[in-house]
C-alpha cells in the first residue's frame, strides 16, 4: 500500500470513529429527552409522595452498621426529609436527605486498649460523627493508651438520582444505607419504570429488595459455573488422594510392624541356634 493509500485509509478510519461518536452522542441525547427527563419528573413525584406518607405514618426504621474495632451502631430514622430537585438544560438531579438518631442504649460499650487501636477507633468515630471516647487513660508521657467508646449522635443518609444527556443513563448513589459508605448503580433508560420506583422506595425504607444486586451477563455466569465445577472436581480429587495417602501410610505401618516382628523373631531363633550349637 502506497503512502497516499495509507493516509486515505487513516482518514476514513477517523471519519468512521467520528461518525460513531456522533451517533452515540445523538442516541444518548435522544434517550435523555424522550425517556430519562420525563422519568425523573415521575421519580421526583414518587419520592415526594413517599416521604409525605412516611412523615404521617412514622414507621420504625432501623439502621445497623458495623464499625471496625467497635461493633454495631444502631440508629432509627427520623422522619424529617429534605427532597430537592436541580434542573439544567441537559441534566436533572434529585437529592433526598434525612437523618437516623443513634440509639446509644442499643450500642455496645467497648473498652479499647493500646494507643494505636484507640487512635483508629477514635478516627472512625470522628469521621462518622459518633462522639468522642470516654474515660480515656494515659501513660506517663500523656499518650492515650486506653479508652471507652459508646456511639451517639446522628447518621446522615443521602440518596442522589441524576441523569444527563452526556451519559444517557440514570445514576443512583446511596450514602450510609447499607453501611458507612456510598453505593452507586447506573440504570439504562429502558429500565427506569414504576417497578424501579417501587424498589427504590423499599430500599429507602430498608425493606428487602434487589435494587443494588447486579444482574450478571450469561457468559460470565457460565464462566462462574465452570470455575465452581472445576474447583469441586479439584477438591474431590484432592480428597481422594489424601484418603489414599492415609491408607498407604497405614498399610506401610502395618507391613513395617509385621516385618519388624519377623526380624526380631529371626534374630531370636538365630541366637537360640547359636546357643544350641555351642552346647557340649
Amino acid at each position: 500500500m502506497g503512502l497516499l493509500d495509507e493516509l486515505e485509509s487513516e482518514a476514513q478510519r477517523r471519519k468512521s470513529n467520528d461518525d460513531d461518536a456522533a451517533a452515540l452522542k445523538a442516541a444518548r441525547e435522544t434517550a435523555y429527552r424522550t425517556a430519562l427527563e420525563p422519568a425523573m419528573g415521575k421519580l421526583f413525584a414518587y419520592l415526594t409522595e413517599l416521604v409525605a406518607k412516611l412523615r404521617q405514618l412514622q414507621p420504625k426504621i432501623a439502621i445497623r452498621h458495623a464499625l471496625a474495632g467497635y461493633g454495631d451502631v444502631v440508629a432509627y430514622v427520623e422522619h424529617e426529609y429534605d427532597v430537592r430537585e436541580a434542573r439544567q438544560p441537559s441534566s436533572r438531579e434529585i437529592t433526598l436527605a434525612f437523618f437516623a438518631t443513634v440509639a446509644s442504649s442499643e450500642c455496645p460499650n467497648v473498652q479499647v486498649e493500646g494507643s494505636a487501636r484507640v487512635r483508629a477507633v477514635s478516627a472512625l468515630f470522628q469521621r462518622h460523627r459518633l462522639g468522642a471516647p470516654l474515660a480515656a487513660s494515659k501513660d506517663a508521657s500523656g499518650e492515650i493508651v486506653g479508652a471507652t467508646f459508646k456511639a451517639k449522635g446522628r447518621v446522615p443518609l443521602t440518596a442522589v438520582f441524576s441523569a444527563d444527556a452526556a451519559t444517557g443513563q440514570l445514576r443512583m448513589s446511596f450514602t450510609n444505607f447499607d453501611d458507612f459508605a456510598t453505593a452507586v448503580k447506573t440504570v439504562a433508560p429502558d429500565q427506569v419504570s414504576e417497578a424501579l420506583y417501587d424498589q427504590i422506595g423499599r430500599y429507602l425504607m430498608r425493606e428487602p429488595t434487589e435494587l443494588l444486586r447486579e444482574v450478571l451477563p450469561e457468559d460470565y455466569r457460565s464462566q462462574l459455573r465452570a470455575r465452581v465445577h472445576h474447583d469441586e472436581v479439584k477438591r474431590r480429587w484432592e480428597s481422594q488422594i489424601a484418603s489414599r495417602q492415609q491408607e498407604d501410610i497405614a498399610m506401610l505401618k502395618r507391613e513395617y510392624g509385621l516385618g519388624a516382628r519377623f526380624n526380631r523373631l529371626g534374630d531370636a531363633m538365630g541366637k537360640l541356634r547359636g546357643l544350641v550349637s555351642r552346647k557340649p
